[in-house]
């Protein structure tokens, strides 16, 4: 079983503004409201693609109230832990026109050791011997620094495979509880070793260095350019199929989704890597973080490049 953890979701409004300008009234032509955060993102294209998956939400107020709704319509099961407080709402402004996308984040609630335990209490004792578990996003105010290393060693101990997506300090302090899977972008990459990675060699290096900390593989997303997997043997490219672009909000959780789904399913790698590519184009298709249906992302398969990558 795939179980997602989101600790700071939020109900994603995205409207459509035409010529988006700052300090100008802006008028909106088109508008969605989906349930959001990495997590949840994750379980909607499990679903899409096939799979099931358990959510693990910490929720808060009306806002979170209607997020469990939206979720459980959409036939995902979840695990819901309340704090108080209003789960955020996160305003994504896409011109269609400028080709921009603008995000307006709320802070969201303050939550407490007591909420943080409860909820990890609650995963840890639904976890099976060979399940995977994903943590990813941002974590909410009044969650410490090793919040996901704490995560990561609990889940690690009940017998979960864990994937972790994050950044920061706090992606950093999880490094050494060992998860399974690490996805950074380039830039985040960067970030945490404390060096530009100008070409692939260096991001592969860089890469190479997180591994060393007890990761057992890392897959770094590059935008247009594609995405690196790199595993203790291979490292390979994938180059993504060019489509037209609705929003990119979510385009990595479709990619760690697909991943994990294609791990339940016991998939090679070359299917994984192919299967993950084709579902982060399908996605970013979209409007909204809605999830790409399965066959736009079979349709896509085919158009995946993958090249070997021979390190120095």
């Amino acid at each position: 079983m795939i179980r997602t953890v989101c600790l700071n979701p939020a109900l994603d409004k995205t409207v459509q503004v035409p010529n988006f300008k700052l300090d100008a009234v802006s008028r909106i032509t088109e508008m969605r409201v989906d349930a959001g955060g990495k997590g949840i993102n994750v379980s909607k294209v499990i679903k899409e693609l096939g799979g099931n998956s358990v959510a693990y939400a910490l929720l808060a107020g009306n806002a979170g109230a209607q997020l469990e709704r939206m979720v459980k319509d959409a036939g995902i099961e979840v695990v819901a832990q309340y704090a108080e407080g209003e789960t955020r709402t996160n305003l994504k402004v896409v011109d269609a026109v400028n080709h921009t996308n603008t995000d307006i984040n709320e802070p969201g609630p303050v939550v407490t050791d007591a909420d943080l335990t409860a909820l990890l209490d609650r995963l840890v004792a639904d976890i099976e011997e060979g399940d995977t578990v994903v943590l990813a996003g941002s974590i909410p105010a009044g969650a410490p620094v090793d919040t996901y290393a704490t995560w990561t060693k609990a889940c690690k101990e009940a017998g979960a495979k864990v994937f972790l997506d994050a950044d920061g300090a706090v992606f950093d302090a999880a490094l050494d509880a060992g998860p399974t899977m690490v996805k950074p972008n380039d830039h985040e990459l960067s970030g945490l070793v404390g060096r530009t990675l100008s070409d692939i060699g260096e991001i592969a290096a860089a890469a190479r260095e997180v591994m060393a900390r007890g990761v057992e593989w890392v897959t770094v997303s590059m935008g247009g350019a594609g995405a690196l997997f790199v595993t203790p043997e291979r490292v390979l490219r994938a180059i993504s199929p060019k489509v037209k672009v609705g929003s990119t909000v979510g385009a990595g959780d479709s990619v760690v989704a697909a991943i994990a789904y294609a791990g339940d399913e016991g998939m090679s790698l070359e299917d994984t890597i192919n299967l993950s590519m084709a579902t982060g184009s399908a996605n970013v298709m979209q409007s909204g973080t809605q999830a790409a249906p399965r066959e736009l992302v079979d349709s896509l398969i085919d158009k995946v490049g993958i090249e070997e990558v021979t390190e120095d």
